[in-house]
């Protein structure tokens, strides 16, 4: 967990994450959204959660917005570009930002259930693998948070 003040730039990203991910509401997914940001600080990939509107187990906002990134930049290796995503992501993401080659990652909300980049797991960091990745936390967490909240409370009722 990194604990310096925000950056303005990660903060305004975010802002279009938390777009995203109020988004993905309408078609009754979980809202989490990313924006992929490259090396000249504009956006080159965005995402959010599809997996019930396309019944896709993979179509995680983090996912979608590299493979958006990555078609955009004609390159899989996205080596000079900031992943922004709403909530901590779980290992499938954390190995895709990984294998994206991501060097830095910037999250609003924790997922202390689920999280694989320091709560439960710290894929990104595992000294194990070949490369590892920044992660700043935090990031308007209480706006990603409130909105997943709002979200799993209106399915409890």
């Amino acid at each position: 967990m990194t604990l310096r003040p925000v950056q303005a730039a990660d903060a305004w990203a975010m802002g279009l994450a938390l777009d995203e991910a109020r988004r993905a509401v309408q078609t009754a997914d979980v809202p989490v959204g990313a924006v992929v940001v490259g090396p000249a600080g504009d956006v080159v990939g965005r995402g959010r959660n599809r997996r019930e509107a396309d019944d896709d187990p993979t179509g995680h906002a983090e996912i979608l917005a590299l493979r958006s990134a990555a078609d955009r930049l004609g390159r899989w290796r996205l080596d000079d570009c900031t992943l922004v995503v709403t909530l901590e992501p779980c290992l499938m993401c954390a190995g895709a930002t990984v294998l994206a080659r991501i060097p830095r990652l910037v999250l609003g909300a924790w997922d202390p259930k689920a999280g694989a980049c320091g709560s439960q797991w710290d894929v990104v960091r595992d000294r194990r693998l070949n490369h590892r990745v920044e992660v700043v936390g935090g990031v308007r967490a209480d706006e990603c948070g409130l909105l997943l909240q709002r979200f799993f409370e209106a399915q409890r009722d």
